[in-house]
């Protein structure tokens, strides 16, 4: 596997374009920006102060947005409305809902299991989430704990000290809705693999486990992310890893997913692209946007999934997007001063490949477009390839 390349010293240089090609800034815009929010914009609670210089020169003086821009996360554990929120009082300007997409936003358009009884597994307001994604009928990982004690049985302040009688009127679970790593992994992990191999029916098990499963649905299989500690924490894409590595050693067979969102899936992509249509539609933009510039700090998602989309646009022009450029800061999970965690040293025998195993592996996607140092040098790449006036 091939590393990212190294920025040059400092970083990319940005293009000299000369003042007498930069644009009006009143030219209605053909480009938008899809930004990453952990180790872009923000370090945990703290904001990146180059963020801040980066969106001084994205506003104009009544504080709108002069280009369209959503934010494309992998969190999940938190809703939308209020995701907005916290980036508006980040980020000094109002951020609507719809400019964000979270890793499980494009779940709404799996139709064709809102109306399965879901367990869902994650934190923050999980049923909330799901229902907003449009599904209607949901069980918690607490609540099918609550109805079956015996199948939590790692903790042993928390087994139960009475045998209760078995439940035979709990509903059959029919579909695993996955929406961000749990707080308790060994419950999670149990109890959505009792799920799988009972057929949704946990209280009563089966000689024999069912394959194909019921139905699985995840968002987010980033296995690192970028918080205030030095080095990255395990995403949800970690524990994906665990489960599916112990559904296969007690089947011999793959867990099969019905769906993945979040980067770098191709239709995390096509869901932002057509949020950036809308957005510039809104503002009176006519013009279409063609080109989209994707920013973010992790390899094995921004940079991969960008890729992945720019290659998918050049032989399936399904929108206006005709491109789409990786733009890798140095502000969170990727740094060139120290060897990545995505990113194996050249050379090396078993280098680790840290995506997830259904996206496949391209050693090429890893290189991103541009690397520079930070979101404001990003912007200024941005603008000066667009012709804007800076």
């Amino acid at each position: 596997m091939r590393p990212p390349p190294s920025p040059p010293h400092p970083t990319t240089p940005l293009p000299d374009l000369g003042r007498s090609r930069l644009l009006s800034v009143q030219s209605p815009p053909t480009f938008g920006l899809l930004l990453d929010i952990d180790g872009v914009l923000v370090r945990g609670h703290q904001v990146i102060p180059a963020a801040q210089e980066a969106f001084r020169r994205l506003l104009d003086p009544q504080g709108q947005l002069r280009v369209p821009v959503v934010f494309v996360t992998n969190a999940g554990n938190i809703s939308q409305c209020s995701k907005a929120e916290e980036l508006s009082a980040q980020l000094g300007f109002q951020v609507q809902p719809d400019q964000v997409i979270l890793s499980h936003s494009p779940m709404k358009l799996f139709s064709q299991h809102h109306d399965r009884r879901m367990l869902v597994s994650g934190q923050g307001p999980l049923v909330e989430n799901a229902r907003a994604l449009g599904f209607k009928h949901l069980v918690t990982v607490d609540e099918l704990r609550a109805a079956f004690p015996v199948l939590d049985m790692v903790d042993l302040q928390r087994r139960p000290k009475t045998t209760p009688l078995p439940r035979s009127d709990f509903p059959a679970i029919e579909g695993v809705l996955l929406l961000g790593e749990p707080v308790r992994w060994e419950t999670s992990l149990q109890l959505i693999t009792d799920v799988l191999l009972s057929d949704g029916n946990p209280g009563t098990g089966l000689a024999t486990a069912p394959y194909p499963h019921l139905p699985v649905l995840a968002s987010n299989t980033d296995l690192l992310w970028m918080a205030e500690a030095k080095m990255p924490r395990f995403g949800h894409g970690t524990f994906l890893l665990c489960l599916e590595a112990i559904y296969r050693k007690l089947t011999g067979r793959e867990l099969c997913y019905s769906g993945l969102t979040g980067k770098p899936s191709l239709l995390t992509y096509r869901y932002a692209e057509g949020l950036l249509a809308q957005q510039a539609a809104r503002r009176g933009w006519a013009a279409p946007i063609r080109s989209l510039y994707a920013v973010g700090d992790n390899p094995m998602s921004d940079v991969y999934g960008a890729n992945l989309f720019h290659q998918h646009l050049q032989t399936q022009q399904e929108g206006a997007a005709r491109s789409c450029a990786s733009i890798l800061v140095c502000t969170g999970v990727y740094g060139p001063q120290a060897p990545s965690p995505t990113v194996p040293a050249p050379g090396s025998e078993g280098s680790p490949f840290h995506g997830h195993r259904d996206f496949g592996f391209r050693p090429e996607l890893l290189e991103a477009a541009h690397v520079v140092s930070d979101l404001h040098e990003a912007v200024q790449l941005v603008l000066c390839k667009e012709g804007w006036a800076l």
